[in-house]
């Protein structure tokens, strides 16, 4: 099969994604959101639309979530959306959640949905972003 050679040297969104994931180091977002990028929260009701809104509500996560104990488990991948399930502990709870993303033909992030299991994961997630995001604002 031959592949488009303009695409050929294209890092995947999902291989940069993880690279700034592993690296703690989210000053990538800026090239890996589209302009139109949206964010769905997990605690907050309405998604986020635009590009500096969703890499604040993404680079507040990796202050919360991206700590020494955070993994992804499974990856389930499409030819332009993944679903990531991860879990982490933090502050002695447990969280598992799944990320679903979707990214456009550019290789740029469009949708970004965060979901979160148990309940004392969410209300703990909610008052540590809540109060990272405030710093930020």
């Amino acid at each position: 099969m031959d592949k488009d050679p303009s695409t050929m040297n294209t890092p995947h969104p999902l291989d940069i994604w993880h690279h700034m994931v592993r690296s703690h180091d989210p000053s990538g977002l800026d090239a890996l959101l589209a302009e139109e990028a949206v964010f769905h929260s997990p605690v907050v009701h309405t998604p986020q639309r635009g590009k500096k809104l969703t890499a604040l509500y993404l680079g507040a996560a990796f202050q919360v979530f991206f700590n020494p104990s955070f993994r992804y488990v499974r990856e389930v991948v499409g030819p332009s959306d993944a679903m990531l399930e991860f879990e982490t502990d933090i502050d002695g709870v447990a969280v598992n959640g799944v990320d679903i993303i979707r990214w456009n033909e550019a290789g740029q992030i469009v949708d970004f949905k965060v979901m979160l299991r148990p309940l004392k994961a969410i209300n703990l997630i909610h008052q540590k972003m809540a109060a990272m995001l405030q710093t930020k604002a």
